[in-house]
């Protein structure tokens, strides 16, 4: 319970962070906490980061998050984003695409102000490794938001001190300069962070597993149809370094990684290498974690007043996956709800949530933990008691099984293999003798659905193979379904699926990225020129 406390303890200082004004570098207000006045002690620190683990992040995971990632990737089947299952975003989206960007730049305008104030903290008592620990979170943070930026945007502004550049136009910075800026600071912070921290922190192995994602993802960049082999090599460097020294490891089973008791800001799951820490409180607003709200296809499982996810379900192409792949059953009914379906750990008053919903949409079931009845009393309106992964150890598993098949067309390598299959094991899947992309590409869009990676995975193809990326999005099914339970079928259940007429909205080189919100570009004219390099000297470690 002491990070929980800890949290707690810190929402003043929430509340002091999040008060930075709308303008596009998101300054401090000039009585902001500043190291005159704060970050002078362990505690002090502490508390001053722990807003970058939840309430400036509230903005992407409250809508945006799904729309960015999940919609645009084809898994999600939903009327509020349907610009985005259409790659068809328009500019001015004020409801998700301007609230989304703009998240992004108040996680570095806070990272940035609290390293600043950290190295200029003056008559600090806090010790050199708690020091460290803030710094590299924040370099950790205001990587993760550049990650998402650069892989939504492409080209965008780099900001590395908020107020030195608050009077200079912003320009957009090269592609590669934003990834050489993603990579230079989870390396800073893996050199920094802790090699264990209290529940939920970041720890060294927090930011290796990053890397090792970036890596891969980085290597098809301007490679002409191949992967650079000194990232793959860097990617599975550190992805081993994950798997074989931090001490984590894989939850036994994964339906339980998604139940509250398992996933909260008092106990984290150890196979979590990331994830946003959620009160369960929804004063002050942005601490808490409104999924449930939107995605609970009824208010009966909140209990808490929301539950608004009648129309929001798999989609189309993820239910084919999920029938024409009965074995995979355990993981199916983890993320997604079908017809007579039992869970007992929601609504248990009434001996569990018995979904019988014959000719509707499969109901998504992955962070939908039931109401505070449920869930030990804890939780409220728009504020489920669990935490939001960013990163699991299962994905650092197939992120080396991808950098060891790095340019081949197949691998049979022994620990690419091992890895790879002991996530397969754990969801009930048969193993693989050999391994392509897609058999990998599958697995990680599977594991780590509606876990807020699903586009960047796309982005990554597209790197170094547009046109199987697009080809990829092109056969995606998106068509509108209903599904009934066949009675009588059991091991497995089987399904009577019926599809409306097909649709397909296949990605293409104009719609890789989102358009940049009117509102910024008005406020920023300069956001419309061509990209230029970034010099890196501005940077002081």
């Amino acid at each position: 319970m002491q990070f929980k406390f800890r949290f707690i303890a810190a929402i003043g200082a929430m509340m002091l962070l999040q008060g930075c004004g709308e303008e596009f570098l998101n300054h401090p207000p000039l009585d902001a906490m500043t190291s005159g006045n704060f970050y002078k002690t362990n505690d002090e620190i502490l508390a001053g980061t722990a807003p970058l683990y939840n309430i400036v992040w509230f903005d992407f995971n409250d809508k945006a998050n799904m729309a960015f990632q999940e919609a645009r990737a084809g898994n999600l089947n939903s009327n509020d984003r349907t610009a985005y299952i259409k790659h068809a975003v328009p500019s001015t989206d004020v409801g998700t695409l301007l609230p989304g960007y703009k998240s992004f730049y108040k996680i570095i305008a806070q990272s940035n102000n609290a390293y600043k104030a950290i190295k200029e903290a003056q008559g600090s008592t806090a010790s050199a490794a708690v020091k460290a620990q803030g710094l590299g979170e924040c370099r950790f943070m205001r990587a993760t938001a550049y990650y998402y930026l650069v892989t939504n945007w492409g080209a965008v502004p780099i900001v590395y001190d908020n107020v030195a550049q608050l009077n200079t136009p912003p320009v957009r910075n090269r592609i590669d300069d934003v990834w050489k800026l993603v990579i230079q600071d989870y390396r800073f912070a893996a050199e920094n962070l802790p090699a264990t921290a209290v529940q939920g922190r970041l720890t060294k192995y927090s930011a290796e597993g990053m890397l090792a994602r970036m890596y891969l993802m980085r290597s098809g960049l301007n490679q002409n149809g191949t992967r650079k082999q000194a990232d793959l090599d860097s990617a599975k460097y550190y992805a081993e370094s994950v798997i074989t020294k931090s001490g984590l490891s894989l939850a036994p089973t994964y339906g339980e990684l998604f139940e509250s008791a398992n996933n909260n800001a008092s106990k984290n799951n150890p196979e979590s290498l990331f994830s946003l820490q959620w009160m369960p409180v929804s004063s002050p607003w942005g601490v808490n974690n409104s999924f449930q709200a939107y995605f609970a296809y009824d208010a009966n499982i909140t209990g808490t007043g929301d539950g608004w996810g009648a129309a929001q379900g798999l989609s189309a192409d993820l239910v084919k996956y999920f029938t024409e792949n009965p074995a995979d059953s355990l993981r199916r009914k983890a993320i997604a709800m079908f017809d007579t379906d039992v869970y007992p750990n929601i609504q248990k008053g009434n001996g569990g949530l018995k979904y019988n919903r014959p000719a509707a949409l499969s109901a998504i079931k992955k962070y939908i933990i039931g109401s505070p009845a449920d869930n030990g009393g804890l939780g409220g309106f728009m504020a489920a008691n669990i935490n939001s992964y960013m990163l699991r150890l299962a994905e650092v598993y197939l992120i080396y099984a991808d950098a060891v098949l790095g340019n081949a067309a197949t691998t049979a390598d022994a620990k690419a293999l091992e890895y790879f299959n002991a996530v397969r094991k754990r969801a009930g899947m048969p193993a693989k003798t050999s391994l392509t992309f897609e058999d990998i590409f599958r697995e990680r869009r599977v594991e780590t659905v509606f876990e807020g990676n699903s586009w960047n995975e796309v982005v990554r193809w597209y790197y170094f193979n547009p046109a199987k990326a697009i080809a990829y999005t092109a056969a995606q099914h998106k068509e509108n379904y209903t599904m009934t339970y066949m009675a009588g079928s059991i091991n497995p259940k089987k399904y009577t699926v019926t599809y409306s007429p097909a649709e397909y909205y296949p990605l293409t080189d104009a719609t890789l990225y989102l358009p940049f919100p009117e509102s910024e570009i008005v406020n920023a004219p300069s956001l419309k020129n061509e990209p230029v390099a970034f010099d890196f000297s501005k940077l002081v470690d």
